[in-house]
């Protein structure tokens, strides 16, 4: 990594953001380090240094091979984060410096359902019947938990008279029945599926856009990369034979892509900081745009996916490192990566490898996981951190899920994994 990303500071670098965000992240930071000085849990405070360390050296840290039992070790990760809830949700992810209780937050319907995509693939790759079964147990349990409107709540799981509905949240769950219900038909979630599903169609405006974001990110009239709710409601409506589904993800995709520039940056595409978007929701709009756009074969789509994908797969450097923001001149925002972005844009790379044959798309993909291997401990035996993806690189002082494992990074790790050996054969 070169000394120029080192410098590229969120208090020194580009001058994005407001400095109001640049008090709470400073503010945020001295609460963690206290908290870290203070913490019982040696493992973690070990790792934690030796991560800062090899991350001021930049020194090499990418695994090669090894695929196959490190996509094991994320499966048993993401075990252990459904068997630290008393539900059968996953938790949100393990979080050992946070102000809560317990590190191993509370189960998380959003990601739970994408979670039970992996899960489904996982086991007809691998022929595990362990992890089938387990996502069935998720797949019912959020229907138990969906709201009567037929959307999904914001966050992780409270009680029902405080939830919240979010259109992301609710489509990512709809991915999760949709497979499901590819792979085998059940009556109760395909009536949950079709609750979703209208739900999804009564919030998308005239302009394609959705509208109910929930609680916990911007509350900005635009969310570029709600475009993957295009995917599950495509499937559901070619599954159904229902062409309002269809039309409306159709609809979706063309709102995104009036929101790419020339240069295929992405406006209005972030939780929080729209004017420099995580490569995580970067990685939501190109996977909803390519999904869609392959499964109807529109080359307008794909070719919005080249242009978008394409000047990201150039920032990647020779070790694999990406960084996790990028302003509309492709600039990095901030010094760190987001890993749970830089696994999405891997798992793109290899899906337009597998559909365009670019070897290209492939190199660099691996190039990605096998740098995201060199971040996943596999030898400790600590629970909470054994098999785990971090949501930042340096995960202590990274911007994305700082000093904790969000279950969608170790999500995604692993699809990228299952990736990289299916296009190795």
């Amino acid at each position: 990594m070169s000394m120029t990303s080192l410098l590229t500071h969120p208090f020194t670098g580009h001058a994005h953001g407001h400095w109001r965000h640049r008090y709470w992240t400073m503010v945020d930071h001295a609460v963690r380090w206290n908290r870290l000085v203070r913490s019982r849990d040696s493992a973690f405070k070990n790792l934690v240094w030796r991560d800062q360390l090899r991350f001021i050296l930049g020194r090499p840290i990418a695994v090669n091979g090894e695929t196959v039992a490190r996509a094991d070790e994320a499966l048993q990760w993401l075990f252990r984060g459904q068997d630290a809830t008393p539900d059968d949700g996953v938790s949100m992810g393990y979080f050992p410096l946070s102000a809560h209780v317990e590190p191993w937050r509370p189960s998380y319907p959003e990601t739970t359902g994408y979670i039970i995509v992996t899960l489904l693939e996982y086991g007809k790759l691998f022929h595990n019947t362990q992890a089938m079964d387990r996502g069935w147990a998720m797949g019912h349990w959020e229907v138990h938990v969906q709201m009567e409107s037929g959307a999904v709540q914001g966050g992780v799981l409270v009680p029902a008279n405080a939830r919240k509905p979010a259109v992301f949240n609710t489509g990512m769950v709809l991915q999760g029945w949709v497979a499901l219900l590819e792979y085998r038909w059940d009556d109760s979630l395909a009536q949950a599926a079709i609750r979703a599903a209208n739900f999804l169609l009564a919030d998308q405006a005239e302009d394609g856009h959705f509208r109910t974001h929930g609680p916990f990110v911007e509350q900005d009239r635009i969310k570029t990369y709600n475009v993957l709710c295009a995917w599950p409601l495509m499937r559901l409506g070619r599954l159904l034979n229902h062409r309002g589904y269809c039309d409306a993800a159709l609809k979706a995709t063309r709102a995104a892509m009036a929101m790419q520039h020339d240069n295929g940056w992405f406006a209005h595409n972030d939780l929080t900081r729209p004017e420099v978007p995580l490569t995580h929701t970067l990685g939501y709009t190109l996977q909803g745009l390519l999904e869609v756009g392959a499964i109807v074969e529109d080359a307008a789509m794909m070719a919005a996916v080249t242009r978008g994908l394409e000047p990201l797969l150039a920032q990647v450097d020779s070790q694999g490192f990406l960084h996790g923001r990028f302003d509309d001149q492709w600039r990095p925002g901030g010094f760190s990566s987001c890993l749970t972005g830089s696994a999405q844009i891997a798992i793109v790379a290899y899906r337009m490898y597998q559909l365009t044959g670019k070897i290209t798309y492939r190199n660099t993909a691996d190039r990605i996981v096998n740098f995201l291997k060199g971040l996943q401990n596999i030898t400790t035996p600590h629970p909470g951190i054994r098999g785990a993806l971090a949501g930042s690189y340096p995960m202590f002082l990274g911007s994305y899920m700082t000093a904790g494992y969000p279950n969608w990074a170790t999500k995604y790790f692993l699809d990228a994994l299952m990736l990289q050996n299916i296009v190795s054969k």
